[in-house]
């Protein structure tokens, strides 16, 4: 190996998630073919590697690259149309009609670049997506260097991406043999909804899903009329009915759950669900509250999420970290829960356990990817730095995100991209900004 190949990420303090609650004061990362080496303190570090390239970051924390758990990349095109509705009116009124016009490869292409863009100068390393024409999703992934579960999406209606279950699965298929080989490129099986897929479709995303070895991830108990509809139309709550058809047997990804009663969680325990939980987006559509306490009570791994841009309307999972848990406190009463370090643990290690890639990613470990993100904690907002993990999640915000490197490779530096072009992007989001306007307009 040259040692072209070896880079020293260095830092005052390095926060590694594994072990819990450690802090490393003057170590550095070292990295080789885009994997963690080793952590060494720094004079060592640079004793043992000469010639490595070393790069320091003075004043700054290193911590494990953001996972976020749930979104919908090409979306971010519609960001802020429908604000203020509820779900069913939202999507009915506002999204599925703008979609039915211009849902297109462009627009999903166009749209996944804004997100990612967005999303690197956040912290965010990798995240699951559920959206349409997944193909060139994937191929913005593969352009811009971040990392991503690509969700094989499947309805029970048409879409301008394919018209039957069976073209969905297809579709689904062509990705994986396209893809399938790609080293920052996973997959997930993922059905919209429980009121938006069958039965029949969700048996083979189980079937599916167990072929690929890879999660189901799906929108569950969303909205409390989400379940009193299945209650009334087919006797029973969604949750149950996944469980009748066994697709909480094998590992499952459920977003949202803000409607869980005893008989759900019951249902839940020592079953391979991971709950994806997106605060912010269920408090700005009403939908409710995720008893993310009552859940890893129950022992489920919670991972978290920032859903689409058009329903949070921003994918900061610094922001969503600070929600949840401030929002864990205020729903169980409890000052202590969900602290600081738990927050940063669920939008890491959380969700990358929930995504299956646990192994891979969500902590800074020997043998794992270099997905490293550096906070700035200098700034006057943010001192005395007595606390660095409560500063991240309740007083930092992602403008203290610098420098993020996915597999040792750098993507922003000094806050600026270095695989997407700003200024080409804001042209692009002007131009889909005066189409999707055109779709809001009354029909005469």
């Amino acid at each position: 190996m040259s040692n072209a190949q070896t880079l020293i990420l260095a830092a005052p303090q390095i926060l590694p998630v594994v072990p819990r609650d450690t802090l490393l004061q003057d170590h550095a990362l070292i990295i080789r073919d885009g994997t963690i080496h080793a952590i060494e303190p720094q004079a060592t570090a640079r004793a043992n590697h000469p010639e490595a390239e070393y790069r320091d970051h003075p004043g700054q924390i290193l911590i494990p690259g953001l996972v976020n758990a749930h979104t919908h990349s090409g979306m971010s095109l519609l960001r802020g149309i429908g604000s203020d509705r509820p779900l069913m009116e939202w999507l009915k009124g506002y999204i599925w009609p703008a979609e039915g016009k211009l849902l297109s490869p462009e627009f999903v292409r166009a749209g996944s670049r804004l997100s990612i863009a967005e999303m690197l100068r956040g912290g965010t390393t990798c995240f699951s997506d559920m959206y349409l024409f997944v193909d060139d999703a994937a191929r913005v992934v593969d352009e811009t260097g971040i990392r991503a579960s690509l969700g094989l999406t499947v309805f029970d209606f048409p879409t301008p991406w394919a018209s039957t279950a069976d073209e969905y699965f297809q579709r689904g298929a062509d990705v994986v043999a396209n893809w399938g080989h790609h080293d920052r490129i996973a997959f997930n099986v993922a059905p919209h909804a429980p009121y938006t897929v069958g039965d029949t479709s969700l048996e083979r995303v189980a079937a599916r899903a167990r072929e690929l070895n890879v999660p189901i991830h799906m929108h569950v108990h969303e909205t409390a009329s989400e379940v009193a509809d299945a209650l009334r139309d087919q006797g029973e709550r969604p949750l149950a009915r996944l469980a009748r058809l066994g697709m909480l047997d094998q590992p499952f990804i459920a977003v949202h759950m803000t409607q869980i009663d005893d008989a759900d969680l019951n249902l839940l325990r020592g079953r391979p669900v991971s709950i994806a939980h997106c605060p912010e987006s269920n408090l700005k559509l009403a939908s409710g509250f995720c008893p993310v306490t009552r859940l890893q009570d129950a022992g489920l791994n919670i991972a978290l999420g920032t859903d689409g841009t058009a329903s949070n309307n921003d994918l900061d999972m610094i922001g969503e970290m600070r929600t949840a848990a401030l929002l864990a406190k205020g729903i169980s009463g409890d000052a202590a829960a969900l602290p600081a370090t738990a927050a940063l643990e669920m939008a890491t290690l959380g969700s990358a356990k929930a995504l299956g890639l646990a192994d891979r990613i969500g902590s800074l470990e020997p043998g794992k990817q270099a997905d490293v993100v550096a906070v700035d904690l200098q700034a006057l907002e943010l001192q005395p730095a007595h606390d660095p993990s409560a500063q991240i999640v309740y007083a930092a915000t992602r403008d203290a995100v610098r420098d993020v490197y996915v597999a040792g490779r750098p993507l922003l530096r000094n806050r600026e991209l270095l695989t997407l072009d700003s200024q080409d992007l804001r042209a692009e989001a002007e131009y889909w900004r005066v189409r999707v306007l055109e779709t809001q307009q009354p029909t005469a």
